[in-house]
């Protein structure tokens, strides 16, 4: 038999994968036949994704040096070059990573639904397979229980009727055996029912696609969310949330590189049987339905013989035969036996019921119709499903590329933030132009100690001869005097860089309007006692 195929080839990425190589779980090469029954070549599965596991176990190494080097070789960065170029290094890493994250979620979500809509075609296909055989099986058990049942009931009436009349009891014979002679032809064709159920097992498919895609679309909005989530910790530069986002993605690592062993092995499964899928039917029907019949409809050509014409041929002949009896009896003998029409007419009846049954019989079981399910099923599986599932494997890559370079960077990020914080602890206090100071300045009210204090630093140092004030500005003015002309030309600023100095060395200090306020609401002794503090 030929197996020349013009309405299906296999895509390229089959071949490709296809040609991976087979190995079992002791290293021993094995043939790339698809054959899911068989213990060796489950073995090869595996061993795919233990590649993957491998893969895992060579990252978290990699990070786990990484991290250690990290923490064992600190060096103190205090110049200020080294900071900015780690600062840089960790953005821009983060960037990158945010980046190749978005990128493997969209591959991701293309690929969930191109495997998707190739399991849901296979489904369909399934469904109307399972119809048309259904279809075949209830009109041959229909016809042959009109033919066994009714048709002996009316012609045994008839016998009995016709029992003076030699010839009409001979014609009443031959259609006896004309109907024997149509059993016998519908118990030749193949019983569909032996084969698995194609709905359930379309049932089946359809559920464990269900759950499959869930996860799917689970795990691509769990990337995305901490993807999304450890970029704002890097911009709040929140230890906390870096760190729970560090441990989330380690899960998450995990779980990409499991994903991507199950896909791998998944891919080159369904390859194995996309190269050869004719070769792997028959073996699996051989012992069940005749191999013309299954080559019959895996191919569906022209050259090729129908099975079935012989029989289809032998029941039309058998009834128009019955028919062209049934005719002549209702001619001839119903005049001689009126009681004989009933009985004749329900024949008629049965014969033309069986004729439309033989019709419906003969186009559900031409080639077209399976053929046409079969190859809808291998475009499904082999172009859309294989296609959809390497696009997940690139999806599982990037995303553990993505997530390797995040564990990388978030240490060094909450290293800097820590940095940070301990420099910012270590400012002087006691600094007036400290902004902490300046803060705890403004949430407690001056008293007389700490305004005096804050006004003698202004007047510890410089020299009053290195400036020149105008003349209507003295140096010994009163302090008052000196608070009210920053009020004028203050405002409402905080701020006095504006009023005139008054011999001073260093640069005015800031007030805040707490202080203003205190100042403004003294009494005048003491103000005035503030400003011989001051001037002393």
């Amino acid at each position: 038999m030929s197996s020349a195929r013009v309405d299906y080839i296999a895509p390229w990425w089959t071949y490709w994968l296809h040609n991976f190589p087979h190995i079992n779980l002791r290293f021993q090469p094995v043939d790339h036949t698809f054959l899911p029954e068989d213990a060796n070549y489950q073995q090869t599965l595996i061993f795919l994704s233990c590649v993957a596991a491998a893969g895992l176990g060579l990252n978290l190494l990699g990070l786990a040096i990484y991290l250690s080097c990290l923490c064992c070789c600190r060096k103190d960065e205090e110049e200020d070059e080294s900071k900015k170029t780690n600062s840089c290094c960790v953005t821009w890493s983060a960037v990158a990573a945010g980046l190749v994250c978005c990128a493997a979620v969209g591959v991701g979500f293309y690929g969930n639904s191109e495997t998707n809509d190739g399991v849901y075609q296979l489904t369909y296909s399934l469904y109307n397979a399972n119809h048309t055989l259904g279809g075949v099986d209830n009109l041959v058990a229909g016809t042959m229980g009109s033919m066994e049942s009714g048709l002996t009931t009316h012609l045994s009436r008839l016998d009995e009727i016709f029992a003076a009349r030699g010839d009409f009891v001979q014609t009443l014979q031959f259609m006896q055996q004309m109907a024997d002679s149509i059993i016998k032809q519908l118990l030749g064709l193949p019983s569909w029912d032996e084969l698995p159920d194609l709905a359930a097992a379309a049932d089946q498919t359809a559920r464990v696609e269900y759950y499959r895609w869930l996860t799917y679309l689970l795990i691509l909005i769990l990337d995305l969310v901490i993807c999304l989530v450890a970029c704002l910790g890097l911009a709040k530069q929140s230890r906390w949330l870096l760190t729970t986002m560090m441990v989330f993605g380690v899960l998450t690592l995990i779980l990409s590189w499991a994903s991507l062993g199950a896909e791998i092995a998944a891919a080159v499964g369904t390859s194995d049987f996309c190269v050869s899928p004719d070769k792997f039917i028959m073996n699996r029907t051989k012992e069940l339905i005749r191999s013309d019949i299954v080559h019959y409809y895996l191919y569906c050509s022209q050259t090729l013989p129908n099975p079935f014409q012989q029989s289809l041929t032998v029941f039309q002949r058998s009834l128009t035969t019955m028919q062209i009896q049934i005719q002549g009896l209702l001619q001839f003998a119903v005049p001689l036996f009126p009681t004989a029409e009933r009985d004749l007419t329900s024949i008629q009846n049965l014969l033309n019921s069986s004729e439309a049954s033989l019709h419906q019989l003969t186009a559900l079981l031409d080639c077209r119709g399976l053929n046409k399910d079969y190859l809808d099923a291998l475009m499904g599986v082999c172009y859309d499903g294989v296609e959809g599932l390497l696009y997940l494997c690139l999806f599982s890559l990037l995303a553990s590329c993505a997530f390797t370079v995040m564990l990388c960077a978030i240490p060094r990020a909450w290293r800097q933030i820590a940095n940070r914080e301990r420099d910012y602890d270590d400012i002087d206090e006691e600094d007036p132009f400290n902004p902490s100071a300046r803060r705890m300045t403004s949430h407690t009210p001056g008293t007389h100690g700490n305004m005096q204090s804050f006004c003698s630093y202004s007047s510890s140092m410089g020299s009053q001869t290195s400036l020149h004030p105008p003349t209507q500005t003295v140096s010994n003015a009163p302090v008052s005097e000196y608070m009210n002309q920053a009020v004028l030309f203050g405002g409402a600023n905080p701020r006095y860089e504006n009023v005139p100095l008054i011999g001073r060395g260093s640069p005015p200090p800031s007030y805040s309007p707490t202080m203003r306020a205190t100042y403004l609401s003294m009494t005048e002794d003491q103000r005035r006692h503030f400003g011989n503090d001051f001037q002393a």
